[in-house]
């Protein structure tokens, strides 16, 4: 949590996002990913300060539950001086107790953002879903719930001025926005309509901007011109050397000599695998994404 400090921008953790959005649609299967079409919605997570506290925190609490359908889980929340914005013990569960930050005392808009997070520890650990190492794990459980629908919570708890700072998460606000945009290209949904932070929605505009960008990579034909012209170079001279820095294809011969080139899923991340021969329509097999390609 960033409170008053510095907060770090731009896209630092991008290729660990990108391979937890791969985990998370391996894992869970594109059909189940289709059931968080509905994000959480501000109404359901509203806390005010006429709230009870722990009345509040524990219906909230609830709610997220309810959104990530882990109908067993009890979640115990309290309150004590931390570092952290929060934590939760992952134990076998249907009981998790969760600890928050003394400051969301003071600061009880924000409770849902923080419990998005610790409830998505809680889903990933039934699902036996993580990443080794602290960092990337963490990156994960972000990503995962800003993807399935609370994370907008997330990126709205995040404010800045010339005196204050506020940020909750790993994620920069911009990775912030961009796994918000890759979930709103897939969905259709607007999750601007909701931030109260200017500074949030500022961020999710540079993020839906890269997440544009992933659909307008060659082999693509969205791609545009100059992107079409390196590639055509660079298939003239493959397989001779490694792929040129800035480009996320690939060439590399078949077990017949014949030219294939890999990339990347726009949706998923998972890399698809075509021949070289000119204009061809694909279908991922993670997430069923229709792509259309010139190779």
């Amino acid at each position: 949590m960033a409170n008053d400090g510095p907060v770090e921008h731009g896209y630092p953790h991008l290729e660990t996002v990108r391979a937890a959005i791969t985990a998370l649609y391996k894992r869970l299967s594109y059909d189940t990913v289709r059931t968080f079409v509905t994000s959480v919605l501000p109404v359901d997570v509203a806390f005010c300060d006429t709230d009870d506290l722990y009345l509040g925190a524990q219906r909230v609490a609830h709610e997220l539950v309810r959104h990530y359908r882990l109908p067993d889980a009890r979640l115990v929340v309290s309150f004590r001086e931390m570092r952290h914005a929060a934590s939760v013990e992952l134990a076998a569960g249907p009981e998790y107790f969760v600890e928050l930050n003394d400051r969301f005392r003071t600061h009880r808009r924000d409770i849902g953002a923080a419990l998005a997070h610790e409830v998505m520890h809680v889903y990933l650990h039934r699902l036996d879903l993580s990443f080794p190492g602290v960092r990337d794990n963490e990156i994960l459980t972000d990503t995962a719930a800003t993807y399935l629908g609370a994370g907008w919570l997330l990126l709205d708890a995040y404010r800045e001025d010339g005196a204050s700072s506020q940020k909750l998460g790993y994620l920069t606000p911009e990775e912030f926005g961009y796994v918000l945009a890759k979930r709103a290209l897939l969905f259709g949904e607007d999750p601007s309509v909701w931030f109260t932070s200017a500074q949030a929605y500022t961020a999710y505009v540079k993020g839906m901007e890269l997440a544009r960008r992933d659909g307008e990579q060659p082999p693509l034909t969205a791609a545009g011109w100059a992107g079409r012209r390196r590639y055509a170079r660079d298939r003239r001279h493959a397989p001779a050397g490694p792929p040129q820095p800035g480009v996320r294809y690939a060439f590399s011969p078949d077990g017949g000599g014949r030219l294939r080139v890999s990339f990347p899923c726009p949706t998923c991340h998972q890399r698809i695998r075509l021949p070289v021969r000119g204009r061809v329509r694909a279908r991922c097999a993670l997430c069923r994404s229709v792509l259309e390609c010139d190779t």
